[in-house]
């Protein structure tokens, strides 16, 4: 069996089931904000819990500070890390295994020999349910966090400077659009959302990238309407462009662009206006009336071809992005979701084992005392915080919990 930790998840249940009512009531909410800059309450809702640490690193880390005293205390130490390895695989290559049998009637992907019967729409929608109920165990002891309605709201009405492409997105096309992401940082992106910013006509990038806030990896579900789920994982995905994620998106000009090119469009039609008009109003004595209509036409012509081109352009460097930025999708996502599970369900292992080594406490099996649980969350996220500069919440209850149910499985 799979230690508790894949007990714990947030059950999504029949919160899939919920119309998108909520959320645009929640999206009327931030129009009426003056340039809120970010969602509400949050530090509440969004606690990292992501060890941003590779497991490598981390025990090289921990055997340099806690177990090089003697050469038996670091083999020891190398010895349980194997140990806890060895005694991942089984159990999280069958939930694996699991969650693949449950994902294959959906999977878009899926190469099959024979053709089946296709299942209903209402079918497809109740297994994509289980799914995600199934996956969001796995989610949790990943270390990702489920961003609310909140957040999601807020990326839909703010839209930062930086990011030149801008999409709509029409929430009656969706049955349900779900977020989870993990590593938040603050700091310049390595990649805009727009993948050559300095190549646009119109940058307003300064030299120096600012400070943003940003994701190391954001997942998406989303469902159109009549259609299929869709899975996919991105990296470094800042917080106002989680809608440039979904799929059904259309492509918009930005209030700014769109004052600009109208501008320039007035002005240089001003100008032909004036310097050919007038010369061929009065060589060829054609009526005001339809010199004025003839010349509305080339105008509306023009337009439209400046801002199709435009948005085809968007277009183009939206899909650049989404290429660069995709990491898995589907059911090779399901792996990759899994593999980040067991390793971060051993990096806390590992971290547990350490620090109540540090506090003399035997891990025998026993159940701990919560005083002590306490003092070793407080100690675990000092010393992470030290060692990344990041406050990260350490989930000690559950890596304690793993603890023993490994400890009760060597007896």
């Amino acid at each position: 069996m799979l230690y508790t930790a894949l007990g714990t998840g947030i059950r999504l249940g029949n919160s899939l089931t919920r119309t998108m009512g909520s959320l645009s009531a929640k999206m009327a909410e931030y129009r009426k904000m003056w340039k809120p800059s970010e969602p509400k309450d949050w530090t509440v809702q969004y606690q990292e819990r992501y060890i941003p640490f590779s497991k490598s690193q981390l025990v090289e880390y921990l055997a340099q500070e806690f177990h090089s005293s003697n050469g038996f205390e670091k083999q020891s130490f190398l010895s349980f890390v194997k140990q806890l390895e060895v005694s991942l695989l089984q159990p999280y290559h069958s939930v694996l295994e699991d969650l693949q049998v449950l994902y294959d009637p959906i999977n878009p992907d899926r190469e099959a020999m024979l053709e089946t019967t296709s299942l209903a729409d209402s079918e497809k929608l109740s297994r994509e349910k289980e799914v995600l109920d199934h996956l969001q165990d796995i989610l949790d002891q990943a270390n990702y966090n489920i961003l609310s309605e909140d957040a999601l709201a807020y990326a839909l009405i703010v839209h930062h400077p930086q990011d030149g492409v801008q999409v709509h997105v029409n929430l009656d096309k969706y049955e349900y659009i779900r977020y989870w992401a993990l590593g938040q940082r603050l700091g310049p992106l390595t990649l805009q959302m727009t993948q050559k910013p300095q190549d646009s006509l119109f940058t307003r990038s300064p030299r120096t990238q600012p400070d943003r806030r940003y994701f190391k990896r954001v997942l998406v579900a989303a469902r159109p309407r009549n259609s299929h789920m869709v899975l996919k994982c991105f990296k470094d995905i800042p917080l106002e462009g989680l809608e440039q994620l979904l799929p059904v998106v259309k492509v918009r000009t930005s209030s700014f662009d769109r004052t600009l090119l109208n501008t320039m469009l007035l002005v240089s039609g001003g100008i032909v206006f004036v310097n050919v008009g007038m010369v061929v109003l009065t060589d060829l004595k054609i009526g005001t009336s339809f010199l004025l209509f003839l010349f509305a036409g080339f105008m509306t012509f023009r337009t439209w071809k400046v801002f199709a081109q435009r948005r085809k352009a968007h277009s183009l460097e939206l899909a650049h992005m989404l290429y660069y930025k995709s990491t898995s999708n589907n059911s090779e996502l399901l792996g990759a979701l899994t593999l980040r599970a067991q390793e971060e369900h051993a990096k806390e292992a590992i971290l547990a084992y350490s620090f109540l080594k540090q506090l003399n406490i035997p891990n025998d099996g026993k159940k701990i005392d919560p005083e002590i649980t306490l003092q070793l969350k407080k100690q675990v996220e000092s010393w992470l915080q030290a060692k990344s500069g990041l406050e990260i919440m350490f989930s000690a209850e559950r890596a304690l919990e793993n603890l023993t149910n490994l400890s009760r499985t060597k007896e």
